[in-house]
């Protein structure tokens, strides 16, 4: 397979594709090849970058308006993409949403649970309306997107971390689940991005953002954020052959070395490198 085309003859479906990172990495798979069907709740927005992809490459391009929460609209994506498009070989799980910003007692509940809702539920909805056909062909690749809020705490967007630090677990606990079937399942940490995430934090301001997490956003939006290309590159990655059996895995598209990763494999494959994993006394070299 010519390697400017890794994933000619793959069917994808991305969610939150309408813009941003889901956007880009759209555009990306049909350039290597893909075809794919792009899905988000805004239908206008949908259409728009629909457009954008189509003119990346040769792939075919269908969209599918829905929540990515709901799993009827979740089993109807699956459907529709098995029927025009063929088997889906490869699922990228990238809508997502911020949630309340600020203090946890101050949030407001239904936006909360409606964070978890969209981060952690849609992704499991997906999943759920995929792998069916995915164990039943023995091959297939799940990228979930994950981030900073899954390693580190994050104060005053609780429920952004929690749902992420969740996405990572489930993406560790569906690989082992899928590991008979050569169901690939990693995450993705793309970086801190330019996106609509970034307009919400600027707009809540350094009281509910938080003072030095403000600063930062503010930098990080003069700065240019980590390029949405970088994410895309390693969802490439993860949905092409060059990934074959690295699974399980939390990986930073801006830190980590992932091309490298194949050269690896069975290392990887027998450790806990690119996991999230609970730090005991002995591992900082405490008195047993």
């Amino acid at each position: 397979m010519p390697e400017t085309r890794p994933l000619a003859g793959r069917t994808a479906i991305v969610t939150g594709a309408s813009r941003g990172l889901g956007r880009a990495i759209a555009a990306r798979f049909v350039e290597a090849g893909a075809d794919v069907l792009l899905t988000a709740r805004d239908a206008e927005a949908l259409a728009d970058a629909a457009e954008e992809v189509r003119r990346a490459g040769p792939g075919r391009v269908l969209t599918e308006p829905g929540d990515a929460s709901d799993p009827a609209a979740a089993a109807a994506a699956v459907a529709r993409a098995e029927a025009e498009l063929g088997g889906v070989t490869v699922l990228v799980n990238n809508a997502g949403v911020y949630g309340p910003i600020g203090p946890v007692e101050d949030n407001d509940w239904e936006e909360w649970t409606r964070a978890l809702t969209i981060n952690l539920l849609g992704t499991v909805a997906f999943c759920r309306a995929v792998v069916p056909a995915m164990r039943r062909r023995g091959y297939g690749k799940i990228v979930n997107l994950s981030g900073g809020g899954a390693t580190a705490p994050l104060p005053r967007f609780s429920a952004y971390a929690a749902s992420k630090a969740a996405v990572v677990r489930f993406t560790e606990t569906l690989a082992e689940e899928l590991a008979d079937a050569h169901v690939d399942v990693n995450a993705i940490a793309p970086g801190a991005l330019n996106t609509r995430l970034l307009d919400e934090v600027l707009a809540a301001g350094p009281e509910r953002a938080g003072a030095a997490f403000f600063a930062r956003s503010l930098k990080q939006r003069d700065d240019g954020g980590a390029p949405l290309d970088k994410g895309a590159s390693l969802a490439v990655f993860l949905a092409s052959a060059a990934s074959d059996g690295i699974s399980g895995r939390l990986l930073s598209a801006v830190w980590d070395d992932w091309a490298g990763l194949p050269e690896r494999r069975d290392a990887l494959a027998a450790g806990d490198v690119y996991t999230l994993r609970r730090i005991v006394p002995k591992d900082r070299g405490w008195p047993e």
